[in-house]
This record gives structure tokens, sequence and C-alpha cells, in this order.
């Protein structure tokens, strides 16, 4: 595909903003990408499910691979191993009708849970073919919210990873609709039993294989059927059931594909696609859609972050999907290699790092930046991804401005940073390819979605400023959710007047970009009645170096903020060694006073350098050696901070920091 042409400003405006009403406050303009400025994108007639999509393809390249892990031999990991589409195909054939076998019906709901393999991948599209709506289980779910979720959604057959089958025995006594447990593969013998001793009847993979039939009849589709109900972990409260239809993922997956084919180059059979991001979020699961619409192949992970770097590899994927926290470390990886290379390679890399990202800063595409550059020095980082990848994508949360830009230049590839949402079914804006600008932000709308923004008087956001429009981000289009499953009172709460409140803020750039900004609902008021937007406090505090994470904490009881600080360990270890401060380990490192003194006067300076106000300056910390985790249900499945769970967790350091810090201030 040639170079096209691109406009300056990717956006068109299809409606006028609003003034504010007596309840509502003001609204911005309406927004389109101006891939869709004729109007959103609608589902093509004679599509009524995404079953649609691999039969197409397997009609198209039944022998072209689709679903690929490494052959484990002697606890050691080979070469990948592939199925064709016709196997996949065929698979999902036979699973399906062992599903309706087990008396279930078209729009029940059929559990799937566990990390990502072709299991997993078959048992969607078994599910697909007969019309039955899947539901995802997160693979790092403790068993409180599965037995929440099995429940709710009234699950009455599950897939499950032989290691999480413990924790669906532990929900059984108290879960009366599920029935049939199908393990990924091998059932282990005594779970087996515990859980036929409760009335459940349990299946092998090639057991219940042999239950279906490939000439069972498919069950008739819908574009208004359920396609899955995906449980969003959230920050706070028990999970939601996000209701997604047939429609909103078609259309979410062609969203994609015309966006990819106006901007990019479409992904086709000579793709390869690196899957380890959860299935049971929509990012990964739109972005598998899309490449079985396209005929691409899929290469799972072994699910052991020790083996990631080895398992992209061996794949050598040309797309890859990633959230910043993966990047982060892939960005580091890189520095420190080069680092280790020597004065000259280190010199020379510099050299050819600052010249190409004068090129892009400048216009020019990514391929024509430094042809030279490229073979000479950036052939060796761009292996970091195994050599191929022609696209990266991130999603999930912000990714740095200087980790995007670092990649960009030294992986010879395209990046795109996305915004999205469930409700939203994944990707509701993304940056377009070639367009530097766009660096720092998530882009422009996707061709099935408008946009707009809505004040919030409270936290100082005008969306119909003349100069940075800002506000909370509305969602309208084609693609969006239908509602929370059984819970008409939360679908009220965020779907008004059509247009879905996600809760986000967001600001317009000058070429029709969006960048998120802050966050609506994480918004508190100190006793002296000043309002921290506490996500942008952070995202301030986490551009100082020694700092892998915080959360800051306030209330109105309270007139100033104290926060939870994960140090870098490699920075606060060379701090303690130049500054001749002896504490022994790590741990011991993070409770030594001077330490934290020292943490907290660097943060306080650069909440000077970036103007944060004087409440907004923190007056004391606590140093935690160890990362937020999923573990101690401090963060989500995506690696957003679990406010309530956090409190709750340091409830006493928090007790403490505040008693600290005002016996230092008498």
């Amino acid at each position: 595909m040639g170079e096209r042409a691109m406009p300056e400003v990717y956006t068109v405006k299809v409606a006028d903003g609003q003034a504010p009403e007596a309840d509502r406050p003001s609204k911005g303009p309406v927004y389109r990408s101006i891939f869709a400025k004729d109007g959103l994108l609608e589902l093509p007639a004679g599509l009524e499910s995404p079953w649609d999509f691999l039969s197409s393809t397997v009609e198209r390249i039944p022998k072209c691979r689709l679903l690929g892990r490494r052959q484990v031999i002697d606890s050691k990991a080979g070469p990948y191993v592939w199925l064709s589409y016709q196997e996949v195909y065929d698979s999902a054939i036979r699973v399906g009708s062992a599903i309706r076998s087990r008396g279930v019906d078209p729009g029940d709901r059929c559990g799937i849970y566990g990390s990502n393999t072709p299991e997993w991948v078959i048992a969607m599209e078994a599910c697909s073919s007969q019309a039955i709506t899947y539901v995802p289980l997160y693979d790092t779910l403790g068993p409180n919210a599965v037995e929440f979720i099995l429940n709710h959604a009234e699950v009455s057959i599950a897939f499950v990873q032989a290691n999480k089958i413990p924790d669906i025995l532990s929900c059984l006594p108290n879960c009366s609709y599920l029935k049939t447990i199908v393990c990924f593969s091998n059932f282990p013998i005594a779970q087996k039993k515990q859980a036929e001793e409760l009335g459940v009847s349990c299946f092998s993979w090639t057991e219940f294989l042999e239950l279906g039939s490939s000439g069972f009849e498919l069950a008739p589709k819908q574009k208004t059927d359920i396609c899955t109900i995906m449980y969003t972990s959230g920050t706070t409260g028990e999970p939601k059931g996000v209701i997604l239809t047939n429609a909103a993922v078609m259309t979410e997956v062609l969203a994609i594909d015309r966006f990819v084919v106006l901007t990019d180059k479409e992904f086709s059979e000579e793709d390869t696609y690196f899957s380890f991001l959860p299935l049971a979020h929509i990012y990964d699961l739109t972005m598998e859609i899309y490449c079985m619409f396209r005929g691409s192949s899929i290469g799972f992970w072994q699910g052991d972050v020790r083996f990631l770097v080895e398992d992209i590899q061996e794949l050598k994927p040309t797309i890859f999907c990633g959230v910043p926290r993966v990047y982060d470390r892939i960005y580091s990886g890189i520095l420190a290699k080069v680092s280790s290379g020597g004065t000259i390679r280190k010199k020379l890399f510099d050299i050819a790092y600052n010249y190409k990202l004068q090129n892009l800063e400048k216009g020019i595409p990514y391929e024509n930046a430094s042809p030279l550059m490229d073979r000479l020095v950036f052939d060796q980082t761009k292996l970091a991804f195994g050599g191929r990848v022609r696209i990266l994508s991130s999603g999930a949360a912000p990714l740095s401005r200087h980790v995007e830009e670092f990649l960009r230049v030294t992986t010879c590839s395209s990046l795109s940073q996305g915004y999205g949402l469930t409700e939203s079914c994944g990707g509701c804006t993304t940056s377009v390819k070639n367009v530097f600008s766009m660096a720092g932000t998530v882009g422009v709308p996707m061709p099935s979605i408008e946009m707009r923004l809505e004040s919030v008087p409270e936290m100082g956001y005008d969306a119909l400023s003349s100069t940075y429009p800002r506000g909370e981000i509305l969602l309208r289009g084609t693609s969006l959710f239908s509602g929370y499953y059984k819970r008409p009172d939360l679908t009220n709460d965020v779907l008004v007047d059509g247009w879905f409140h996600t809760g986000d803020i967001g600001e317009w750039q000058p070429d029709g970009a969006l960048k998120i900004i802050d966050r609506k609902k994480n918004i508190f008021k100190l006793s002296q009645g000043e309002y921290v937007a506490v996500e942008n406090v952070e995202s301030v505090y986490r551009r100082n170096p020694l700092v892998t994470s915080i959360w800051v904490y306030g209330n109105s009881f309270e007139s100033f903020l104290v926060a939870v600080v994960v140090p870098d360990k490699t920075a606060l270890e060379e701090w303690a060694a130049s500054s001749s401060v002896e504490a022994g380990d790590f741990p011991s490192l993070c409770q030594n006073l001077k330490a934290r003194e020292f943490v907290l006067d660097e943060l306080n300076k650069t909440a000077r350098e970036h103007k944060l106000r004087g409440f907004e300056m923190l007056k004391a910390v606590y140093l935690e050696p160890n990362l937020f985790d999923m573990g101690r249900d401090l963060i989500t499945p995506t690696f957003k901070l679990k406010r309530p769970q956090l409190l709750k967790y340091y409830k006493d350091c928090i007790d403490l920091l505040y008693k600290e810090a005002k016996e230092a201030k008498a």
C-alpha cells in the first residue's frame, strides 16, 4: 500500500455543543472520525454472529494455521505447534454439540475460566456456533468474584483450566446453577470425585469432545443475541456484567478493520498475533476475533511471565498488543542492553535515536525516517519483539510519552495508543499511523463511535472552551454495550439520553486527537474545601524516576495528602550507596527514615516542577517494597488501583502517616 496524503485534522464536527441546562452541565460538540464522516459504521446485511467470521475464513483458507502453542517435552518448551482453521472449526462444532448434549440451550450461559489457550478460543467459538452466551472469567479473579459471577450469570456449564479447578470447587456448595465442568486438559481424579459428590458432572477435554458430533445442527443466530457478558473487575464493589450483543462485537471488529485498512496495512494470513493479554478482557478478545476474520494466526504464551520474552522470540509475531507495564519492562530491557554495549555503541545509539526522532517529529513516515540507522542500529533493538513486528498497540492505561517515543523510534514499527472500555466493546479511539503529533494521546474515534465532552464544573473542566475543551468523555455508537446484566439501576446511571458517560476526563487536541487527563470519580475534597483530582496528581508523581507505583490518599477530614510509594529498587539502592545509608536488604531500606525523607523531598520537587498546587504536595510517604498486586486485591487485572481495597490494606500505615506529619508540623 502506498503512502496516503493525510489531512491535518482527523475528526469532523457533526453537531454543535449545548449550553448548560437547569440540572445538566454544558456539552461540547459531537465529533466523529474523518473515516466515518458520512455516518457511523453499520453492520452489513447477512452477518448475524461472530461465528460467521470464522466460517467464512475456513471456506477461504482452511489449511492455514490459526491457533498455536509451544510443545513442552520434559518440562522444556519447544517450537510452536499449530491447529489449522479447519481443525479449529471442526473442534468447535463438536464441542458446541457436546454443550447442547448437556441440556444447555441457545441463550444459556457458559463460563470460560483460565489463561489464554487454544481450548479457550475453541470453547468461545463453540458457544458462538450454538448461540450460547459465553461468560469469561479473569484467570486472576479470586473465588469470591468467581462465585458471584457464576451465580449472577446463572452459568450452567464451565470450561476451566486445571489449576483453576480448586477455585471452582470452593464455589460449588453455593452455586446451584453449575452442573457441568470441562477441564482444558485432564481432570484431576481427586477433584473430579469431589465435584461429582456435589452433583456436578466432570469431563476432561478429550472426554467432552467424544460427546459431540460433527453433524450436529447449528442453532439459528441473530445479531441482537447476547454474544458475551463480560464482568468488569472494577475498582469498587461487585463486578458488573457488561452485555455485548453479536452486533456490537462484529461492528467493533469491522471498525478495527476499516481503520487499519485506511491507515495502515490490513491483517492477513501472513500475520501472527501474540496472545498473552487476558482473553477475558475485551481488548484481547476483539483483537483475536479480528485475526480470525482476516485469516491471521494466533500464538499463545505459556502463561508464565518468566518466559514471556522467550515466547516472543520463538513466535516472532508481526502484531503485538500490550499494556504500559509490559512496554515499560521492554523499554528498560532495551536500555539496559544498549548501556551494557560500551561507550561507543551507546554513543552511536544516541546519535541514531535523536536523528530518527527528529525526522519522525517532522512528519516523515517511520519506514523512511532513517532506513540506514534502522539497518545499522535498530535491527538489533527490534529483536525485543522477535524481529518481525510491524504493529504495536497499547491500551488499558496511559503509556508514558517517553516510552511511546522510544518504541516508535527503536522497534521499526508503527505504535498506536488507544482508549476503550468493556462498555465500548474495546477500542473506541486509536492514534493514526505516522501521525507523530498524536504521541501522548489516545487518537481519534473509531468509525463506529462518536464522542463529545461534558463539562465538569466542580473540577474546572469546560467542554465549550475555545482553547482546550475538557470534560467527561461521552460515547454513542454502533459498538456500545446494551447495559449491565440484571442491573438496570447501574445502566440508567451511565446511559443518559443515548450517551454513555465513561467517567474519564478527556481533552481535545488541535489535530482532533483525544488526550485522557483525569478520572471524574477519583476526586475528593480536603477539609479546607479544595478538590483533588487524584489521578492527575499521581500521574505527575509517577514522572519521578524513583517511583514504580504510587497511591495518593486524602479525605474530607484532613487538610493534606499522603502516599504509599513503591520505589524503584535500583534507584533507591544507588542513592543509599552514594549517601552511605546502610539499611540491609530492600525492605529494610524502605523502612529507613532517611530513605523516606529523601523520596518525599524528591517527589515534592517533581510536584513543584510540574506546578502542582500547595495542597497537592505530599506531607508524608510510606515506602512499600513490593509492587501492588492482584494477589492482595490491590489492583485490577488491567493494573488500575483499587482504592477502597488499598485503603483497607494500608489503613494502619495511613493513620501513622497522618500522625507523623501532624507531629512534625507541631
